[in-house]
């Protein structure tokens, strides 16, 4: 039986003390600002003892969940290939107010709030990513640090964003072309690692990644993928073309630059065709017929060069695969793709592109 005494508490205000002591378990002491709070805080512990159900809230009540997320970004974090992303999350976490409740008050509400104030300023994808890494440290905490959460893994109470759809978005006619040209104005290897990227469906992270002692002929070797499983992927023509007409480097990279690098000059090049695109527009005119004077002038195509981000290659890189004939396990031996599912997402088949292979 718990025995209940009260004491001074802070303030010079009066509060209630709980003391539980049983045989088998180390004795609990909790304090209270209301009686009855002690009273039902001393019942639920004496009937998971009787049960064997109990699991001391000690560590968890005096651990906040800062002090979790320090410890797994030391631990757990530098194992991952995302690593240096995963900080950063990590660290956007340690700023909110989440971060200085304990791993005993945190609740499905607590994550709820999280997650609002974290809608406020972020797409619905990078929040459901938040949750999902918070999921996991609790997930760890618990199970391998034994760090007990009295009410389960609150994230799992908590309704995550619905995502939206994922982006489908293939070149237009006349679109690769023109993207080329801004490409080799903007100067630099931007121009090949397109072609590239058109011909293999590789990430942008792999393209950066390429070294000269991956070639093998026809076949280019992949060691590290997102997946975390090699492969290796087979050069058409056009890609061998290009990568014969590179410059070797003696540091034995291909490119020598990073992935974000390859996406600034990219977006560069992107917003430089599109604004090409619109002059020659501009002073081009429409003919009339029987030889009348030129008409008005030429409207551009507003989705011409516009909302095509350098990952949008792999897309179009994927379907072009599919629209030439090959079957979803070949395609997922070039792409990386691990499921039909994921493979599905990469694919938008022109249904102008079948009307032949239909007959």
């Amino acid at each position: 039986m718990a025995t209940l005494v009260r004491r001074p508490g802070p303030g010079g205000r009066r509060v209630w003390q709980a003391r539980i002591r049983k045989k088998g378990h180390p004795p609990l002491t909790r304090t209270f600002d209301r009686k009855a709070s002690a009273e039902a805080w001393a019942r639920q512990v004496e009937a998971e003892m009787e049960r064997g159900t109990f699991v001391s809230r000690a560590e968890s009540e005096s651990t906040t969940l800062a002090e979790v997320l320090r410890r797994y970004a030391a631990e757990v974090t530098p194992a991952k290939r995302s690593a240096e992303n995963e900080r950063g999350r990590i660290d956007m976490i340690l700023r909110d107010p989440i971060a200085s409740l304990s791993l005993a008050a945190l609740d499905g509400s607590a994550v709820a709030a999280f997650r609002d104030r974290r809608m406020e300023v972020n797409a619905p994808k990078s929040v459901r990513n938040d949750l999902v890494l918070l999921r996991h440290v609790l997930q760890v905490a618990d199970r391998e640090w034994r760090l007990h959460l009295p009410r389960g893994n609150p994230v799992d109470a908590v309704r995550k964003p619905q995502v939206p759809r994922g982006r489908d978005r293939r070149l237009l006619p006349g679109e690769e072309t023109r993207l080329l040209a801004a490409c080799r104005a903007y100067g630099g290897p931007i121009e090949s690692l397109v072609v590239l990227a058109l011909e293999t469906a590789m990430r942008r992270g792999e393209l950066a990644a390429m070294r000269w002692e991956h070639l093998d002929g026809k076949v280019l070797s992949v060691p590290e993928t997102k997946t975390g499983e090699p492969r290796r992927v087979p050069l058409s023509t056009r890609a061998r073309e290009v990568l014969a007409g590179l410059p070797r480097r003696l540091d034995g990279w291909v490119w020598g630059i990073r992935a974000d690098s390859i996406t600034q000059a990219f977006d560069r090049a992107v917003k430089r065709g599109r604004a090409d695109y619109e002059a020659a527009c501009s002073g081009a005119t429409e003919c009339r017929d029987r030889g009348e004077k030129p008409g008005a002038p030429v409207q551009p195509d507003p989705r011409m060069l516009r909302d095509l981000r350098f990952h949008d290659l792999r897309h179009e890189a994927t379907s072009r695969l599919f629209e030439k004939g090959l079957n979803p396990m070949e395609v997922a031996a070039i792409t990386g793709h691990k499921t039909l599912q994921m493979l599905k997402r990469y694919t938008h088949l022109r249904a102008e592109d079948l009307v032949e292979r239909l007959g």
